[in-house]
């Protein structure tokens, strides 16, 4: 793939966000020019994918701040607090949000008494290295699923985890597009990954502009195309794993899961070293996040659930870490990862 679609791009007096609830039919952008506006695109799914809101959210912060430049040093402060907190309202689930919003904390604490101006440099030159660690981590982490797809031609994929929703190349597609380039060709099949078609709109748009060979499926088709041999293996992106390795992602990776250790098909989940939380034990504890009833009520553009009728709209579930076969990151692979495993992956060092 010689170009790729950029979701958040910083353009100095405005953040640029591709609208992901456009697609496949129109590819439009947002131009985003304050807290608010971010805080409502994030909120919209205009901007999501756990690395790629973590992306949005910092430069929601640069943009805002931009607007404050002449305000005393106390007022700026107080706005640059506010505004921190304020965006950690706009998703509970994915970790990378509240991660690169405390890298954000962390620059404004280590420039306290500098002018505003030096204030605002910091801070943007912190949102620049967020995307570009991501965008190294979505590199490394298709090279390592390269090297456990040997032989493995057929890949099934939930929700999307290409470069619309991180950088570049994305965590579960990373080694379909970086095998593209050198060659190899995987078919994929991508669930339609219900209430909001983030497989079918998404991933089967951004593979195809790839010139992948997808193939789409709704989602309670999976079981049977393992059954006919038809999936050698299943990858899937995160939006948060806990220390022992349990990893939160969009609503029915659980139950792919679930079907992939019936069938003796691997299950790997990719995902960059700031989806991690330690702070969460297990995923018992992950906050998950529920959506408005219209999602599913009216999902197609017209009334598919009766009048008055009860309607449970999950966003994400949890994969017990029993049932992964691997967790591949930017620093390595852990095979059947637990807390220990997990832990590993910072032995001697702290995230970045």
């Amino acid at each position: 793939m010689n170009s790729y679609i950029v979701p958040v791009e910083w353009k100095d007096t405005y953040v640029r966000l591709l609208d992901q609830t456009a697609l496949p039919e129109r590819e439009t952008y947002l131009e985003i020019r304050t807290a608010e506006e971010m805080w409502d695109a994030i909120k919209r799914l205009c901007v999501r994918g756990a690395p790629a809101i973590g992306i949005a959210a910092a430069y929601g912060v640069c943009i805002e701040m931009k607007r404050y430049m002449d305000r005393t040093e106390k007022e700026y402060r107080a706005a640059l607090e506010k505004t921190i907190r304020y965006l950690g309202t706009s998703r509970p689930t994915a970790v990378n949000l509240f991660w690169a919003l405390e890298k954000m904390k962390q620059v404004s604490e280590a420039c306290e008494g500098k002018r505003n101006a030096d204030v605002c440099a910091a801070l943007l030159a912190e949102a620049r290295s967020i995307e570009k660690r991501e965008e190294r981590a979505c590199i490394a982490i298709g090279e390592n699923l390269l090297t456990l797809l040997q032989g493995k031609k057929t890949i099934l994929t939930h929700c999307n985890a290409g470069g619309i929703a991180t950088v570049r190349y994305g965590t579960a597609l990373s080694p379909i597009l970086l095998g593209k380039e050198r060659g190899i060709d995987f078919k994929v099949y991508a669930d339609e990954t219900r209430p909001l078609l983030q497989g079918a709109r998404l991933t089967a748009w951004e593979l195809q502009k790839a010139g992948v060979d997808v193939t789409v499926i709704t989602d309670n088709m999976a079981g049977m195309l393992m059954a006919q041999g038809k999936i050698d293996t299943v990858i899937v992106g995160c939006d948060r794993v806990a220390a022992n390795g349990d990893a939160a992602n969009k609503i029915g990776t659980y139950s792919v899961a679930v079907l992939a250790r019936y069938h003796g098909i691997p299950f790997y989940v990719a995902g960059p070293l700031s989806t991690i939380d330690r702070r969460t034990p297990t995923g018992r504890e992950i906050p998950i996040e529920e959506r408005a009833p219209g999602e599913v009520v009216n999902g197609f553009g017209r009334r598919t659930v009766p009048e008055g009728v009860n309607v449970y709209n999950p966003a994400f579930d949890v994969t017990p870490h029993e049932l992964i076969t691997a967790f591949v990151t930017e620093r390595g692979i852990v095979e059947r990862p637990d807390e220990e495993g997990i832990a590993a992956l910072f032995a001697g060092r702290e995230a970045e």
